[in-house]
């Protein structure tokens, strides 16, 4: 068969191949395409619980809290010996402090008597523990909002974060909580951790801080009062020096913030006017401030 024959055979087959897909698929329609295969649900895994302080403590469980979407009641079945072993590391600590830290999702509906349900979910969490003994005074609870959240069907798995201050810090950053933004014109407290210069940053002294930017900013002859104080440790003029220096750290983060430098002013009053009694730790914690006003 010589060459030409071949191409000739070859088209002929082709041709063929063709009409026939053609009579069958489109004129018959008797061609479909294969139905598509449903792919199977992924269910996502339980995060296990893992509860660290350093290396302090280092407790891990193949299972976690669980909360149905939308509730605030814990289920804490498996957590037993984890949640023990927490409870016998705080007994053993009397100045250690726990932070209970519940989440929650935009898409939950809050049904408890709580602002939000992460803190319901912290506040059972702390029940728990305090039915094991341990004094509610060791706790503090948070909340957060969040979208990685694990949903398990109708369950929440997950949603408790807990986290180990010593309880000097915690009175400062509860100190620093506590102080609400009114306005400009009424003194707010700023707090510092112990061996820092930095100030604990909450929402309202920082909406604070925004408001009086843009009040200054209009207002060229206002200033931003800045007036440093301590506690009673230590003689008076050592603590007037300290209450100087801690109100110059803040002044430099305002003017790093785009305060003017010209429109702050910096006092000192060391230990001569405490708002709480110096007889206390939580008392001296207190006093260990710098408030900030806006003169009128």
């Amino acid at each position: 068969m010589n060459s030409s024959n071949s191409v000739w055979i070859a088209l002929l087959v082709v041709w063929i191949a063709g009409s026939t897909w053609w009579h069958v698929c489109k004129i018959k329609l008797l061609c479909h395409d294969p139905a598509p295969v449903a792919e199977a649900e992924v269910t996502p895994a339980i995060p296990p619980l893992h509860v660290m302080d350093g290396a302090a403590l280092m407790l891990t469980a193949p299972t976690n809290f669980s909360f149905a979407k939308s509730g605030h009641q814990v289920n804490t079945e498996g957590l037993g010996a984890v949640l023990d072993s927490v409870g016998g590391y705080l007994k053993s600590l009397p100045d250690k402090r726990l932070i209970i830290t519940g989440l929650y999702a935009g898409s939950e509906t809050n049904t408890s008597s709580f602002p939000d349900l992460g803190i319901a979910r912290a506040e059972a969490v702390k029940a728990y523990y305090v039915g094991k003994g341990i004094p509610a005074s060791i706790f503090s609870t948070k909340s957060r909002l969040t979208d990685d959240l694990v949903f398990i069907r109708d369950s929440v798995w997950g949603g408790i974060d807990h986290t180990f201050i010593d309880a000097l810090t915690l009175t400062e950053n509860n100190l620093a909580e506590e102080q609400k933004f009114q306005d400009i014109f009424k003194p707010l407290d700023l707090y510092f951790n112990t061996g820092s210069t930095n100030y604990i940053e909450t929402g309202d002294n920082q909406r604070f801080l925004e408001e009086a930017k843009l009040f200054l900013a209009q207002n060229k002859d206002k200033k931003l009062t800045l007036t440093g104080h301590t506690d009673n440790v230590g003689n008076a003029g050592a603590n007037l020096k300290l209450s100087q220096g801690r109100a110059e750290s803040v002044r430099d983060v305002l003017v790093k913030f785009g305060i003017p430098e010209s429109q702050i002013m910096v006092t000192a009053k060391g230990q001569t006017q405490p708002k709480a009694s110096n007889d206390t730790p939580d008392g001296k914690a207190a006093n260990r401030r710098v408030s900030i006003v806006v003169s009128q």
